[in-house]
């Protein structure tokens, strides 16, 4: 069997190759654990915090898990989310005091990152758009574009609902297929 976290902790006290162990051991499911409750930054920033606190608090270990150290450090993780959000809601109250506006700029990055990555494929969409049989192309943009209904997409195309149904469903398949 290999080294336990319990081994590592302690071994970290005199050697910090063995928190670095321990570091690469639970990084990623410290930071997936965090980016459930938080925003990506705030995921990240508290995973190195967390880490931090771990290299200030060795001598605090305990091992009551049988050698883990996940209870403590996800005993530390929540600490770290309560004290964010309580952060969060301290400084939310003060701009509210000073009549400061409270605004996230997080979703904003987000936004601009799809709006890039869409324009980045649009090229291609319309390509591939452009390639659909003209009756497919046509009812694929009334009815997903301009959001009509087949009844509509039907009456403005000549066509029976069925018919107008069975377009948009060939010319979705053919978007799905990956470039030849």
């Amino acid at each position: 069997m290999g080294v336990t976290d319990a081994q590592l902790l302690r071994r970290a006290r005199e050697d910090p190759e063995a928190l670095a162990e321990l570091y690469l051991r639970y990084r990623d499911r410290l930071y997936a654990w965090f980016r459930s409750r938080l925003p990506e930054a705030a995921a990240s920033e508290l995973t190195a915090e967390l880490f931090a606190q771990v290299a200030l608090s060795l001598k605090r270990f305990r091992d009551e898990a049988g050698g883990s150290a996940a209870p403590w450090l996800f005993g530390i993780a929540k600490n770290l989310v309560r004290r964010y959000h309580e952060s969060g809601r301290l400084e939310d109250a003060a701009r509210r005091r000073l009549g400061m506006p409270i605004r996230s700029y997080e979703e904003d990055f987000e936004a601009v990152d799809e709006r890039l990555a869409a324009a980045a494929s649009a090229a291609a969409l319309r390509a591939t758009l452009d390639a659909l049989p003209k009756l497919q192309r046509e009812a694929l943009e009334l009815r997903v574009l301009e959001e009509l209904s087949y009844e509509e997409v039907a009456g403005l195309l000549g066509c029976s609902e069925g018919a107008a149904r069975l377009r948009v469903m060939r010319a979705l398949g053919r978007l799905a297929q990956p470039p030849a």
